[in-house]
């Protein structure tokens, strides 16, 4: 037998011995690791991993609290709610502005209230006094809200330090592992270092959602706060500043108090009042009896409708 046929008669009988093995081999290859659970993991990697987990968790907690409250509390019903605009300004149309300073005061979390509650305090001191107090109250009311948003985006950059932190450290871990054992089972180091990256995806999972519901609601409150700021300017365009110089609404209250003369009856100016609405002079805020003329307080005449 010639060598030529030797060679292929061996390399055929080498051929049928490895088509038997593979199915075995493949069997074998195939044959899924043994699975340990998230929390096994996590525990496996020791205190300062634990440590980095419990932060990643916390801080994804805390997104959702937020993201919560801003969609119930930043919305144009919350910020201005029509009932409550609908009753101050009936008060203001009467001239009743203590009586509009005192629904503020009774809805103090709401932001038109906390804003023209505040500025009602000044309507004696004229009408540039009142409108640097709207802008004043606004912007205080609205750092609010501006300021919850604001955590999302520091949200949004440190979860994925904290993943990418407990990533580095497994990492060391796996090395240090590698550097004094060698590579004796490939497989279980990369297994090794796709559960250390675990860390780094739960990072990134809870930084994207931070940063995009953080530009949502930014623009969101800019534009819930647009509204509001218009309904207050609404209710406040038709006061009449020159006429009530002086007035004190708020905590100093008092009926004709700091009006010329002290609430004597000099003030014959003729103003239209309803008798459904006005329990207050409109100038001087006395009380009154709806139908009686004129003020007892500052003698003004009031047009009963």
């Amino acid at each position: 037998m010639s060598k030529r046929s030797l060679l292929l008669r061996f390399s055929l009988t080498a051929l049928a011995a490895l088509w038997a093995a593979a199915p075995a081999a493949l069997a074998q290859d195939d044959a899924p690791p043994q699975s340990t659970s998230i929390i096994e993991t996590i525990l496996h990697g020791g205190p300062l991993i634990i440590l980095i987990w419990i932060a990643i968790l916390a801080t994804s907690t805390v997104m959702v609290t937020f993201i919560i409250q801003l969609f119930i509390s930043v919305r144009r019903e919350k910020l201005a709610p029509p009932p409550l605009v609908e009753a101050i300004g009936e008060s203001i149309r009467a001239g009743n502005y203590q009586e509009a300073w005192e629904i503020c005061r009774q809805n103090p979390k709401i932001y038109i209230a906390g804003v023209l509650g505040g500025s009602l305090e000044r309507l004696g001191r004229g009408k540039d006094a009142t409108e640097a107090a709207l802008i004043e109250y606004g912007v205080r009311e609205a750092s609010v809200f501006r300021s919850r948003n604001s955590y999302l985006s520091v949200i949004g950059v440190i979860a994925p330090m904290i993943g990418l932190l407990g990533t580095v450290i497994g990492m060391m871990g796996a090395f240090a592992v590698l550097g004094t054992a060698g590579v004796s089972d490939p497989r279980a180091l990369a297994m090794s270092i796709g559960e250390v990256l675990l860390a780094t995806a739960s990072g990134l999972f809870i930084g994207i959602p931070a940063f995009i519901f953080y530009y949502y609601f930014r623009n969101r409150i800019s534009d819930s706060v647009v509204y509001a700021d218009a309904q207050i300017n609404r209710l406040v365009e038709d006061i009449p500043f020159d006429e009530i110089t002086g007035l004190h609404v708020g905590e100093t209250f008092a009926a004709g108090q700091g009006l010329p003369g002290g609430g004597a009856p000099e003030a014959k100016t003729s103003h239209k009042v309803s008798m459904q609405l006005t329990t207050n002079c409109p100038v001087c805020q006395a009380a009154i009896v709806p139908g009686h003329n004129p003020c007892p307080s500052c003698g003004t005449t009031l047009d009963w409708q």
